[in-house]
C-alpha cells in the first residue's frame, strides 16, 4: 500500500503518515468537498482509516450511535470491524437465549418451541420461481400469534447460474475517465479479468501529477443482467474503491471494505440495459471518486496506490423471495449465513424497507433484545401495516441459512399496563462517561452554564429547560400519537430535578442535556448507549453536551451561526437542543441514522452536515427562532448511505411501537 501525495494542503492520517495533497475544490458550509459529498452519498466514508498498529488506539465514538460535528471523524472501517467481531460473540450467549425465551412466553403465554424450519421449493441449480416479491414462497406457519411460530429457519440455495469465462483485458493508461474507459468486450453479458496498477497513470504519484489515478472499464448490460465486480482476489495491501456509473456520469453504486479486507465487491442490477462503467479507485478520505468523471485529472490527491486484481462479470443471478406474515408493530431480526450476503424485507406492496449486504449491527442492541445477530448480515425492522411481507435473499452463490424471528414490541411485556418515562436531566453533577465509550465517571457543567453563550441570561435556564422538555414530549408523544400508526402510545418525558425519586428506576431511561467534550471524554454532540429495535430495554441512557452546540457563530454545527437580530433565542434554542435530544432518545428506541443529504428534513438524520435544515429547524430565511422555522420530527427516510443499509426507515412508526402501551 502506498499513499503518495503531493501539492499544497498538509494532513496527518490516523495511520500515522503525514501527507500533501494536490489542490482540493473548496468545501462548501459543512466543511465537505464535492468529492467528499459524493462519497458520503453513495456509501463511502471520508474519515482516514485506522489499521494496522493504530487499531489498538480509541476509533473515537461510534458513529452509528453519535451524532458527530463532522463526518470526517468517522471512522466505518473501524468500527465495523469491531461491531462483526462483537456481534459474533453476543450471537449464541446464554442471555441471548433466555432473552428470546422470555419474550416467547410473553408474547405467547407458553415456551417457545423448536425454530420452524422451511426448506426452499426452488428446484437445486435453478432460478426464476421465487425470484421476486410477487412470487414469494408462502410460509404460513410464522407470526406473533399464539397458533404460530415466531421463530423460523430458511434452508436455501443461491444458484450458480451459467455464466461466461473471464476474457483477459489489458489496460492502457489514460483510463481514468468514462470517455477513456478501457472496453471489457462485454456485450449484454460476460466476463472479463485484468491486473492493473493503480498509480502509474499520468496522474499517479510516481510519473504524473498525483491528482489520483482513475481507472474506468466499459461495459453493455442487457435486461434483467447484473454487474458483479470483485478486487477481493488481489494484492491485499491496496486500499480498492469500486464503483458503477451510468453513460451520463452519474454514481449508481459503490462499494468498500468488503469481507472485512481493504478490498472490495459490489453487486448492482441495473434498471434498464445499456452502457455501463466500473470505476477502480483507491481510497482517499479527501474523496476516492472524480470530482469529474468524464476528466481524468478530476481528483483531489491523496489516494491509495498499488496493484489489484479485478474480476468482473455481467450476467443473471439468483435471489430468493420468502413472504411471512406480519402485524402492526412486529419487530422483526434477520440474520444471513452461507450464500446469503444480502437480506432485505420488502412491504406487501413491494417497497424495501429494509436492506443490507454484509452489514451487521446486533451488538448495538441492548443486553435485553431478544433480536438475532452475528451473520453475514443482520437486518432489523418494525412492521408498519398487517399483511404478507417479502424476505429477499441475495448476494452469493450456494446453500444459505436464514433466521427469522419476529417478536411484539417490548412495551407489551404481559398484561400490565406500564408508561415507560424519559427523563431529561439538565444538572447531573457526574455522569459515568464509560456508558459511551468515555474514560468513566466525570464532573459535568449543567444547561446553566451553557445559557448565556447563546446571549440568553442565565436567570432564563429554567424557561429553556422547561421549553426543551416540551419539545421532547412533542417529539416523543403528541407527534407520534397524531401521527396514528399506533393508537396506544404510552410515554412521558419528565424533568429529573422534579423527578428525583424516578432516577435508576425500572422503565426509566435518562438523558443527560449537560457537559462538555473535554469533560466527558467523547468528541460528539450527542452518543445513545444503544440502538434497540423494539425497545426491549427501558432503562438506556444517552447524553447530549453543549460546548459545540453553543460555540462563538462560524461552526455550522453551533446554534449562534443561525441567530441573529430577529431571533427569539429561547424558542430557537430550546427547539434545536430539543431536536438534538430527541435524536438520541429516538436510537433508544430503535432508530438508526437517516439520510442527512435528500431533502427530507429528519430528526434522525445522521450529523456532520445539514444540521441547520435536519435537526435545527432553520427555515429559509437561514436565521433561527423566526417564523418560518421548520417543525422537525419523526419521518419517513432511506437510510444514511454509509451506514450500510438500504431501503425506507419509518422512524415515527419505530417510535410509535417502541412505545406501544398496549
Amino acid at each position: 500500500m502506498r499513499r503518495t501525495l503531493v501539492g499544497a494542503v498538509v494532513a496527518t492520517t490516523a495511520i500515522g503518515l503525514t501527507i500533501t495533497t494536490t489542490a482540493v475544490a473548496a468545501p462548501d458550509r459543512d466543511g465537505l468537498t464535492k468529492a467528499q459529498r459524493d462519497a458520503l452519498d453513495v456509501g463511502l466514508q471520508v474519515a482516514p482509516k485506522t489499521v494496522g498498529s493504530q487499531a489498538k488506539a480509541a476509533p473515537g465514538p461510534n458513529p452509528y450511535l453519535a451524532n458527530l460535528p463532522s463526518l470526517e471523524d468517522a471512522d466505518y472501517f473501524r468500527w465495523n470491524k469491531q461491531m462483526r467481531a462483537a456481534a459474533e460473540r453476543r450471537a449464541d450467549t446464554a442471555a441471548l437465549r433466555a432473552n428470546r425465551r422470555a419474550a416467547t412466553r410473553d408474547m405467547t403465554g407458553v415456551a417457545p418451541a423448536p425454530p420452524f424450519v422451511h426448506d426452499e421449493e426452488e428446484p437445486a441449480g435453478s432460478a426464476g420461481s421465487n425470484d421476486t416479491w410477487e412470487n414469494a414462497e408462502p410460509i404460513p406457519q410464522f407470526g406473533t400469534n399464539r397458533n404460530r411460530n415466531n421463530r423460523l429457519r430458511i434452508l436455501g440455495e443461491l444458484a450458480d447460474l451459467p455464466g461466461a469465462t473471464p476474457e483477459d483485458v489489458e489496460v492502457t493508461e489514460d483510463n481514468g475517465a468514462i470517455p477513456l474507459a478501457t472496453d471489457t468486450g462485454i456485450e449484454g453479458s460476460g466476463a472479463a479479468t485484468t491486473d492493473s496498477v493503480l498509480g502509474d497513470g499520468p496522474h499517479g504519484s510516481e510519473t504524473g501529477d498525483g491528482s489520483n489515478d482513475f481507472e474506468f472499464f466499459s461495459m453493455e448490460v442487457g435486461a434483467g443482467q447484473s454487474i458483479l465486480a470483485s478486487t477481493l482476489g488481489g494484492p491485499s495491501g491496496t486500499d480498492t474503491v469500486l464503483a458503477v456509473y451510468d453513460a451520463d456520469g452519474t454514481t449508481l453504486a459503490a462499494a468498500d471494505d468488503s469481507a472485512g479486507t481493504l478490498q472490495s465487491e459490489l453487486t448492482y442490477t441495473p434498471e434498464e440495459p445499456g452502457t455501463y462503467y466500473l470505476l477502480v479507485a483507491g481510497y482517499d478520505f479527501f474523496g476516492p471518486l472524480p470530482n469529474d468523471p468524464f476528466d481524468s485529472g478530476s481528483g483531489n490527491g491523496g489516494a491509495d496506490e498499488g496493484g489489484y486484481t479485478l474480476d468482473l462479470s455481467v450476467q443473471q443471478i439468483d435471489r430468493d423471495f420468502y413472504s411471512v406474515r406480519l402485524r402492526p408493530g412486529d419487530t422483526v431480526g434477520a440474520v444471513g449465513n452461507g450464500a446469503a450476503q444480502t437480506l432485505a424485507v420488502t412491504t406487501p406492496s413491494g417497497e424495501e424497507r429494509v436492506g443490507g449486504t454484509n452489514t451487521d449491527a446486533s451488538s448495538l442492541y441492548p443486553p435485553t433484545s431478544p433480536l438475532p445477530g452475528g451473520g453475514n448480515t443482520t437486518v432489523s425492522y418494525v412492521a408498519e401495516e398487517a399483511g404478507w411481507y417479502a424476505v429477499e435473499v441475495a448476494g452469493g452463490t450456494g446453500d444459505y441459512d436464514v433466521t427469522v424471528e419476529a417478536y411484539r414490541p417490548g412495551a407489551e411485556v404481559d398484561e400490565t399496563r406500564r408508561t415507560q418515562t424519559v427523563l431529561l436531566d439538565f444538572d447531573p453533577g457526574r455522569v459515568n462517561a464509560g456508558t459511551w465509550g468515555g474514560p468513566g465517571v466525570r464532573e459535568v457543567s449543567p444547561f446553566s452554564a451553557f445559557v448565556p453563550r447563546w446571549g440568553i441570561p442565565r436567570a432564563s435556564a429554567r424557561q429553556v429547560e422547561r421549553q426543551v422538555l416540551q419539545e421532547v414530549r412533542a417529539n416523543l408523544r403528541r407527534e407520534v400519537q397524531a401521527g396514528g400508526l399506533n393508537p396506544d402510545v404510552n410515554v412521558d418525558v419528565l424533568d429529573a430535578r422534579n423527578h428525583q425519586n424516578l432516577i435508576g428506576k425500572e422503565n426509566v431511561s435518562r438523558i443527560y442535556v449537560a457537559g462538555t467534550i473535554d469533560e466527558t471524554g467523547i468528541p460528539t454532540i450527542g452518543i445513545a448507549q444503544y440502538i434497540d429495535p423494539g425497545n426491549f430495554g427501558h432503562e438506556d441512557e444517552a447524553i447530549v453536551l453543549l460546548d459545540v452546540l453553543s460555540e462563538p457563530a462560524g461552526p455550522v454545527s453551533s446554534l449562534n451561526t443561525f441567530i441573529g437580530a430577529s431571533s427569539d433565542r429561547v424558542a430557537f434554542v430550546s427547539q434545536a437542543v430539543g431536536n438534538v435530544t430527541a435524536h438520541e432518545v429516538g436510537h433508544t428506541i430503535g432508530n438508526y441514522h437517516t439520510d442527512n443529504a435528500n431533502d427530507v428534513h429528519n430528526v434522525m438524520d445522521s450529523g456532520g452536515a445539514n444540521f441547520a435544515d435536519n435537526l435545527y429547524g432553520v427555515g429559509p430565511d437561514g436565521i433561527g427562532g423566526t417564523a418560518d422555522d421548520e417543525n422537525i420530527g419523526f419521518r419517513t427516510d432511506t437510510y444514511s448511505p454509509v451506514e450500510g443499509f438500504t431501503g425506507l426507515e419509518d422512524t415515527l412508526n419505530v417510535t410509535a411501537w417502541a412505545y406501544s402501551g398496549r
